[in-house]
């Protein structure tokens, strides 16, 4: 009994051993290539300096690894599958580079010791995951506001919430669905910026100061 005993153990520490030496499970990095229109080519029509502040956010959306949503309340996070970077980070990037290529303001820089801007783009990314509910859909929602500096007032806010539906069961696929529905989201928040200085134009005196 006792040699039997021996033996399964040794077994069983064999199989431990075994697993341990098994190839690690690769990490898959993700990005959004949510690619902006192309630029006017007529000149700038909003005769302003915008400048884009770093996005606040959830502490999950300051890490790289991709969330899930299982019901209405519990979040969790991929180990294996990541960003190339932060989400608020790579959202307030792909929100510069759309601005600036709609061709419509005199400049668009993010807030930096030594940018001068006659407004400012705030934003707080409150959602961007995968969640069932019961069909598999990509949760996209992001909330930006217009800070004017010289009233120190905002004078412009707009939330874009969209669930866009998962063509498969992948993490690939959502991620396929959160690039369509960030690129939306952008498009449809630019525009209501541009919107908001098209009914309020700024003065040529009072701009570029």
């Amino acid at each position: 009994m006792l040699s039997r005993c021996t033996q399964l153990t040794s077994l069983m520490m064999l199989a431990i051993v075994a697993a341990g030496c098994g190839a690690p499970r690769p990490v898959k990095y993700y990005v959004i290539d949510a690619t902006p229109a192309g630029a006017s080519s007529t000149p700038a029509q909003i005769p302003v300096v915008l400048l884009v502040g770093r996005f606040t956010a959830s502490h999950l959306y300051r890490d790289d690894r991709l969330i899930y949503g299982s019901g209405p309340v519990e979040l969790g996070t991929y180990e294996y599958d990541r960003w190339a970077e932060p989400p608020a980070d790579m959202v307030q990037n792909l929100l510069i580079a759309d601005l600036r290529a709609s061709g419509q303001y005199r400049s668009v820089s993010r807030v930096s010791s030594s940018a001068r801007g006659d407004y400012i783009v705030r934003g707080h990314l409150l959602a961007m995951y995968g969640v069932d509910k019961p069909e598999l859909v990509a949760r996209f929602s992001l909330q930006l506001e217009l800070f004017d500096p010289a009233s120190r007032a905002t004078v412009w806010t707009q939330t874009y919430t969209h669930d866009e539906p998962v063509q498969g069961k992948t993490v690939a696929n959502i991620v396929e669905a959160l690039d369509r529905n960030i690129s939306a989201g952008l498009q449809q928040l630019s525009a209501g910026i541009t919107q908001y200085f098209m009914s309020h134009p700024p003065s040529q005196a009072s701009a570029g100061n």
